[in-house]
């Protein structure tokens, strides 16, 4: 009901949809050294000493292990063998103290290892993350945008919690692997049948993990929507944005319902699979026992013939035990990091597409002070998955005189917001170019295109910092500057609202953290345009700059504007209210992507001339709502352009 539909809507997990088939022993091992290197990897970027650490101790932890059973087996043909109790007690003292100090030694190392693994994982989570978002952060905008990409994007970012988890898989693997091997070797010296015997009794738990695992990765895909439609919904409940509208609408209850109907059928799925998992359990634990039945029956077989020494059948049974435990955790551990390593692959893969995607470094220099900006039939469409896609530009052409006011104004959907994103670098033309004098953008440095360039957009984003942060973040590679604060803040008019605040420009603008604020829409806007203000670009672009104004304010505003254009910034001006364009010096009508009309406000608004007015018509449109009189059959007054209109 909420969604639409059944919840099978595709967040970037199922990617790995039918990775669950190349869960079996055979793919797991022949991954492993794949495995162990992209861990490696990680850890040795984050903290070499540490990786150096734990390696040295699992390597040392598994040669001790091995010497102890060595030693054992010394001591017991010593303890069993010929002679008084004394003297079999002091044959064997020496290889006792052996025994003793490898299991010292071993218990040293492990706590060097579990010392080492604890210091590298926050790190190695760190150095995934912070490759997570600077590689996204430097994507070009349209990769963002682009529905594949953000799938990637979406799997990825379990990269970093699925790589912390990896260093701990890794050296249980690796600690695992090196008591096989000491165990194996141990036994394979003992007798030849002993190893055989040894993986006899691992198969069935290793068949039961696997068998498990199997389950628990398809049950996950088939069901992490419900638990994303979970905390979606436990979101909504707690968020301070949807918070009035839940109490006045009595909207919790509704809510709380869906959140339990989706909890229950996540509960009844876990039942299954804890009920498959226990008989699945239980027949892996009778095939050991029947196993291991079968492995002493051997034992004590060659062992009443003679065929095999007291003392080495007492040292098979301790290598067996602890052998069918190293082999048991290696497939365990083995199985676990397979599952996380699919979403630390898609990290790399992330990597390597945003470095494809990147914004590109580097481009012909800019002029230092261009007379003109131009847009030569320039063509845009936005990438979706629908090919029929209308362009949002279709042949667009104007020029943009330097150090004036230039307005763009048009309907919804006419192509002013996309322009205006093509001027500042974030996309590129399909076709057609944009040139600062002779200098196309699409060439140009993008840094320093961007540099020139200061937005206050409809929608600019309200960072839950200071209210300080939020105007300094204009220029976020300078230290912030009081002076320059200050005099964002006075040319914002925002003077006012500093003072009202708690804490000044030291308050944090982010309500549900202690001493947070909340401003109002117009509050904000003042911010916005202090940001841009702060910014000091010499290309100014203001996207409904004074929608969440007042009428003084809003006048206010354009006399500052009027103030920069004469210092000689640039302004760029999209509004829908046609009123607010007499400030303009130039004003470009656009309609479906085309630039159909251009000219000053007293020019637009003529009935001279052939072109298509619609600019005067829309005009007239919108200053009828201001009439005293309302107009009589349909009719619209053609108001007096300097009395009336909306301001």
């Amino acid at each position: 009901m909420l969604f639409g539909g059944p919840l099978r809507y595709d967040m970037g997990w199922n990617k790995h949809q039918d990775a669950y088939l190349q869960l079996n022993l055979r793919s797991m091992v022949t991954k492993l050294p794949y495995l162990l290197a992209i861990t490696i990897g990680l850890a040795r970027k984050a903290d070499p000493r540490a990786l150096r650490m734990v390696g040295f101790a699992e390597i040392g932890r598994g040669a001790s292990q091995a010497l102890g059973l060595i030693a054992v087996n010394r001591a017991l043909a010593h303890v069993i063998g010929e002679g008084t109790v004394p003297e079999r007690l002091t044959g064997a003292a020496p290889a006792l103290a052996a025994a003793g100090l490898c299991a010292l030694v071993g218990a040293v190392l492990k706590a060097i290892s579990t010392a080492g693994t604890g210091q590298l994982e926050p790190k190695v989570e760190r150095v995934a993350r912070e490759m997570y978002l600077s590689h996204t952060a430097k994507v070009e905008l349209a990769a963002i945008e682009d529905e594949q990409f953000h799938r990637l994007l979406d799997s990825a970012q379990y990269g970093a919690g699925a790589a912390r988890r990896m260093v701990r898989y890794s050296s249980s693997i690796v600690n695992a692997v090196m008591s096989l091997i000491a165990t194996a070797g141990v036994l394979a010296v003992l007798h030849p049948l002993l190893f055989p015997m040894l993986v006899a009794m691992s198969v069935p738990s290793g068949w039961a993990a696997l068998s498990v695992a199997r389950r628990r990765y398809i049950s996950f895909h088939q069901f992490v929507q419900h638990a994303r439609a979970g905390e979606l919904i436990s979101r909504l409940l707690i968020s301070t944005g949807a918070a009035a509208e839940i109490r006045v609408h009595n909207v919790a209850d509704f809510l709380l319902g869906h959140y339990r109907s989706l909890s229950q059928d996540q509960e009844a799925e876990q039942k299954r699979l804890a009920t498959l998992a226990a008989r699945t359990g239980l027949f892996a634990a009778a095939w050991t026992g029947l196993a291991a039945v079968a492995a002493y029956a051997t034992l004590g077989t060659l062992l009443w013939t003679g065929t095999m020494a007291l003392s080495v059948g007492g040292t098979a049974v301790l290598a067996i035990r602890s052998g069918a435990g190293s082999l048991q955790n290696l497939v365990l551990q083995i199985n676990s990091a397979h599952e996380d390593s699919l979403f630390i692959a898609d990290l790399h893969q992330l990597c390597e597409e945003a470095g494809e995607r990147a914004i590109p470094t580097g481009g012909l220099a800019l002029p230092k002070h261009p007379e003109r900006i131009t847009v030569e039939d320039v063509h845009f469409t936005y990438q979706g998955e629908d090919e029929e896609n209308e362009p949002a530009l279709a042949g667009a052409s104007l020029t943009i005189p330097t150090g004036k006011i230039v307005a763009f104004v048009g309907d919804n959907a006419s192509g002013k917001s996309t322009l205006t994103k093509l001027l500042c670098g974030l996309y590129r033309p399909d076709s057609g170019r944009i040139l600062w004098d002779d200098v196309d953008v699409a060439k140009a440095d993008r840094q320093e295109l961007v540099s020139r360039i200061a937005v206050v957009g409809q929608d600019f984003y309200h960072w839950p910092f200071t209210a300080a942060v939020n105007i300094g973040i204009g220029r976020p590679e300078e230290p912030l500057c009081p002076e320059r604060l200050d005099d964002a803040v006075r040319y914002a008019g925002a003077e006012e609202l500093v003072k009202e605040l708690p804490r000044g420009l030291r308050t944090l603008l982010a309500r549900g953290y202690k001493g947070g604020h909340q401003l109002s829409g117009g509050q904000w806007q003042r911010l916005g345009i202090g940001r841009a203000h702060y910014r000091r670009g010499k290309l100014l672009i203001v996207d409904e700059p004074t929608a969440a104004l007042d009428a003084k304010s809003e006048q206010e505003f354009f006399e500052k504007i009027r103030n920069l254009a004469d210092a000689g910034q640039t302004i760029i001006v999209i509004t829908h209210r046609l009123g607010s364009v007499r400030v303009a010096d130039l004003i470009h009508v656009l309609d479906h992507g085309r630039v159909v009309e251009s000219g000053t406000f007293s020019e637009l608004i003529s009935d001279e001339g052939d072109g298509p007015k619609v600019f005067r018509d829309g005009y007239r449109i919108q200053a009828a709502q201001y009439a005293s009189v309302p107009p009589q059959n349909g009719s619209l007054p053609a108001p007096d352009v300097a009395k009336a209109g909306p301001r």
